[in-house]
């Protein structure tokens, strides 16, 4: 939550935060994932307000619908939906057929 805060507030106190800036200046695609949990009000403006200036923010909150058969499940269906979100082609995890 310290790296989205300084995020949401334009401070760039490390390499990964400058990225983000730049990321965001740039109109590039920014996909953060918050592992932290449960969420305070601070932590949900700052969400907001980096969600304002072009992130996506995407909880890393597996799905339970396909039915995983344990850990590894899990950690494939959130790397599959960020890989989703920046656009790069995998075979990770199962997709939602409608059925």
């Amino acid at each position: 939550m310290g790296t989205l805060a300084a995020i949401s507030h334009g401070n760039s106190r490390s390499l990964i935060e400058r990225a983000a800036d730049v990321a965001l200046k740039e109109h590039r695609r920014l996909v953060l994932v918050p592992r932290e949990t449960p969420l305070s009000q601070i932590h949900l403006r700052n969400m907001l307000q980096v969600s304002q200036a072009g992130a996506v923010v995407m909880p890393a909150a597996p799905g339970f619908y396909s039915q995983p058969q344990g850990i590894d499940d899990l950690i494939d269906f959130i790397v599959a939906r960020v890989l989703d979100q920046v656009g790069i082609a995998h075979d990770v995890g199962k997709r939602w057929s409608g059925q």
